[in-house]
């Protein structure tokens, strides 16, 4: 799961090197933090946090299909 929200990060971001994504495991909750360069925050996030909300919706739904819930930060 964490590969995959690196691979989206990277796609959309224009300094790919540095995306960090760090997981958080529960027994039933997997925290995801990603971080990205200061110019990049823009691009993950989206216009009214549109492309912020897709990569949760698909880590959400990756999430359920091994049967745990997942929830995205992305930090400054």
């Amino acid at each position: 799961m964490k590969d995959l929200i690196v691979y989206i990060a990277k796609s959309l971001v224009d300094n790919p090197d540095q995306v960090e994504v760090k997981e958080i495991a529960g027994e039933k909750t997997l925290i995801y933090e990603m971080r990205v360069a200061q110019g990049d925050l823009g691009k993950i996030i989206g216009k009214e946090g549109r492309t912020a909300k897709a990569i949760r919706a698909i880590i959400t739904a990756a999430a359920m299909k091994i049967g745990k819930r997942a929830q995205l930060e992305i930090l400054e």
